[in-house]
């Protein structure tokens, strides 16, 4: 079964970056897409950004376009997102998830915390 480990969470100040990395158990990581998703306090999940498997795009939310970069590496079984000019509003829970046929995989999470 597909495992999932965060790291790379903190604080950190508004303007500033962190960057995430989410490594994979299995060596069929090429053949899953892979998400960052985030939950904030009182808060629903949301999606952060998806790249598909293999070697397809990678979709950002909105509200990180332009701040927030995916990086993959299907060789090191690691997903990365890279966290510019962060917000107070970003902060949140960062889960890693994979989905292949349908099967879902969440990693424990990360916190992630922007102050002003």
């Amino acid at each position: 079964q597909l495992q999932l480990v965060e790291s790379g969470g903190g604080l950190v100040q508004a303007g500033g970056s962190l960057r995430l990395s989410c490594v994979a158990s299995e060596v069929t990581f090429n053949t899953y897409d892979v998400s960052w998703y985030r939950q904030a306090p009182g808060k629903e999940r949301e999606l952060v950004a998806i790249s598909a498997g293999f070697g397809g795009r990678t979709n950002y939310a909105e509200s990180v376009k332009g701040r927030f970069t995916v990086f993959r590496d299907d060789g090191s079984r690691t997903l990365s997102l890279q966290m510019n000019s962060l917000k107070p509003e970003d902060t949140a829970v960062y889960y890693c998830h994979a989905q292949r046929f349908g099967i879902t995989t969440w990693g424990q999470g990360t916190q992630v915390t922007v102050s002003p």
